[in-house]
């Protein structure tokens, strides 16, 4: 051994860290890498500090852009917003999660849909208590989305340049509540079959098209499995899917038109 301490094995080590930080090295600037990692991006080969790569790093970073760089004094004031958009939001996704575990333990036919529901509530772990974390969260969720559009129309921000947005939150509202009348049928108890005959009926008075639209919700001539089949389909595809557009639209003409709108 010498008298440094050091050997011709240990003298190899670093020779191999050295071999491994090429590879790694030649690793990071290959293709693949600077594929997934686009240009300004600090993680990519060769990335300078430049006013154009820092604005690539906002650009090519959704977090980053969905924020914007100054953000004004009212707009982070709780008392001025409530908060009541970002809670929507929350409540939304509370929905997407409570309904995913629900969807585990629930067939949509009219054999076994009201047995399930019963079995969620009283045989399944936790059943009960996802169950109504749902169900006050979509009544939660239409009061919040109300008070949100109330809150917007005092401070006048309907108003130039944001008159597209309002539209967008229109179509939310509407939206809102067809998902939680949709939501009315799943149980198939009584409650359940009276509210849609009473809504279903209401819809076919709609003018020229009044019994289309009847025959389209229903499925049939009359409340049945095909009923059920179509409204647990709008319920947890079409409807859910058609909202995350309309947010996401909603979302980014909030941020391109100045951010939250000034008070009054």
């Amino acid at each position: 051994m010498a008298r440094n301490g050091t050997s011709n094995g240990n003298g190899s080590r670093p020779k191999v860290l050295e071999k491994v930080g090429e590879m790694a090295q030649a690793a990071w600037g290959s293709q693949a890498m600077n594929s997934i990692f686009r240009p300004g991006s600090v993680f990519r080969k060769g990335y300078t500090d430049s006013p154009r790569n820092r604005s690539y790093v906002i650009m090519n970073n959704v977090l980053f852009h969905l924020h914007p760089v100054k953000v004004k004094r009212h707009a982070v004031k709780v008392s001025y917003t409530l908060c009541l958009g970002g809670l929507s939001f929350f409540l939304f996704i509370l929905l997407t999660v409570t309904g995913i575990f629900l969807m585990f333990f629930y067939r949509p036919t009219v054999e076994a849909a009201y047995t399930d529901v019963q079995t969620l509530e009283t045989a399944v772990s936790l059943g009960s208590l996802v169950r109504n974390m749902h169900r006050w969260a979509a009544h939660l969720m239409v009061l919040s989305v109300f008070l949100h559009m109330a809150r917007v129309f005092y401070h006048g921000a309907y108003k130039s340049p944001r008159e597209f947005n309002w539209v967008i939150g229109v179509v939310l509202l509407l939206l809102t509540l067809l998902l939680s009348f949709t939501g009315y049928l799943l149980p198939w108890d009584q409650l359940a079959l009276w509210a849609v005959t009473v809504g279903t009926n209401m819809m076919g008075y709609t003018p020229v098209f009044g019994d289309n639209v009847q025959y389209v919700l229903l499925g049939s001539r009359q409340i049945g499995s095909e009923t059920l089949l179509r409204w647990y389909v709008l319920h947890v595809l079409m409807l859910p899917f058609v909202a995350v557009i309309f947010m996401a639209v909603h979302f980014w003409r909030v941020r391109k038109d100045g951010g939250i709108s000034g008070p009054l």
